[in-house]
């Protein structure tokens, strides 16, 4: 029986148990023959052709392989952005929140920054409100800006008011609490 490897989907040594008594030895001829490529030790992906070469895998499928089912965040500037509170800083690593590892980390092609810290299952833009607030150094968020366009938006109802307090209750320094209930009051 042979495996059926999608071109540009990640895959563990574990997924080929069910191949031979030794997925290492499986992996490693799958390897040989080019069927496979290495990310890291027991992560590989089967390699995908464009008219420009190889693409890698998706930053998604490197960390749903990666993490087996564990939960994970992708937060960064490309999701601060998207509030509208005065942010515009460009991604140069890709920031994961998770629940076991914290550091750098090459996963194939790309680089990672993990921090192993507290999030919610189903994250709200509120969350990421306070997520821009704990890392405004990295955003290069200016606070006087971030405070009148969060006001605005609060007025207009784009956020809400509650959800916003109960996420930097739960999530924020007490700077960014201080700073959130500044703006409520």
């Amino acid at each position: 029986m042979k495996p059926n490897l999608s071109p540009g989907k990640v895959y563990r040594t574990s997924h080929f148990r069910r191949y031979g008594h030794n997925p290492t030895r499986y992996v490693a001829k799958l390897v040989a023959d080019g069927k496979l490529k290495r990310l890291q030790s027991g992560l590989y992906y089967a390699p995908r052709q464009s008219s420009f070469g190889e693409v890698p895998p998706a930053q998604t499928d490197l960390l749903k392989a990666r993490f087996e089912g564990q939960p994970f965040l992708v937060t960064g500037p490309s999701v601060w952005n998207t509030l509208g509170l005065g942010t515009t800083a460009i991604e140069s690593l890709p920031l994961v929140y998770n629940k076991t590892v914290s550091g750098q980390r090459k996963l194939g092609p790309v680089r990672f920054e993990f921090r192993r810290v507290r999030f919610p299952s189903k994250p709200s833009a509120e969350f990421f409100i306070i997520d821009l607030l704990e890392n405004r150094e990295r955003a290069g968020l200016d606070l006087a800006l971030a405070e009148r366009a969060l006001r605005r938006a609060l007025a207009t109802g784009r956020f809400d008011r509650r959800r916003l307090n109960e996420m930097a209750e739960q999530f924020g320094s007490q700077a960014t609490r201080d700073f959130i209930q500044a703006i409520l009051a």
